[in-house]
């Protein structure tokens, strides 16, 4: 079973890394790396797939706002907790927000749409996403790359042999159960402040 695992880690894990970070994907591009340091694919693939990944979904989210802003997706996304107060940022700090969104979690994709309806010219947006994607994309594939080797030395042969895959992907859903708890957490948070504003 383990065996079966790594061959489908191997043969479609930078498309799992790519597409787990189009959404909010943290965990996927810590996965990456950690798969990087056990040489299941390189570094430099693992840091690539995320980078695209990260940069494909804010622009396509970003395009959805600036031109679909009346599909029922969009308004449906306007309505979410956050979208009032990342449209407050993006239209007071366009640069700032830009290059730190994505590091908000349960933000990404009301910040792209947010950042859509916004008047921040497209090629800067571009540009500001690119740069961001690369640096979120280096940051979070580290931290895999660290924890493996420090993983490595903690658990010692297991590492070596196919259970290590098994040790990551329970890590995997470890950060995306903690992200998840701490996204909801605070996008109660934001629906509460929201709800105070309409009442007054």
């Amino acid at each position: 079973m383990t065996e079966v695992i790594h061959h489908l880690i191997e043969q479609y894990g930078l498309i799992a890394v790519f597409l787990g970070c189009v959404a909010e994907g943290e965990s996927a591009a810590i996965l990456g790396g950690f798969f990087a340091h056990q040489h299941v694919f390189g570094f430099w693939q693992a840091f690539l797939a995320a980078a695209m990944g990260a940069f494909v979904g804010d622009t396509f989210f970003f395009i959805l706002g600036r031109s679909f802003a009346d599909h029922p997706f969009v308004i449906k996304l306007k309505g979410r907790p956050g979208f009032s107060h990342a449209y407050r940022l993006v239209s007071s700090h366009p640069n700032i927000f830009v290059l730190s969104n994505r590091y908000i979690y349960g933000m990404r994709l009301v910040g792209g749409i947010a950042a859509g309806f916004a008047s921040i010219p497209v090629a800067r947006f571009v540009i500001l996403n690119a740069i961001s994607s690369l640096v979120w994309a280096a940051l979070f594939g580290t931290v895999g790359y660290v924890f493996g080797l420090g993983a490595e030395r903690i658990v010692g042969q297991a590492l070596a042999r196919h259970e290590r895959l098994l040790i990551a992907l329970a890590i995997g859903l470890a950060v995306a159960g903690l992200a998840w708890f701490v996204a909801r957490h605070f996008a109660g948070k934001e629906r509460d402040k929201d709800a105070r504003a309409s009442d007054r």
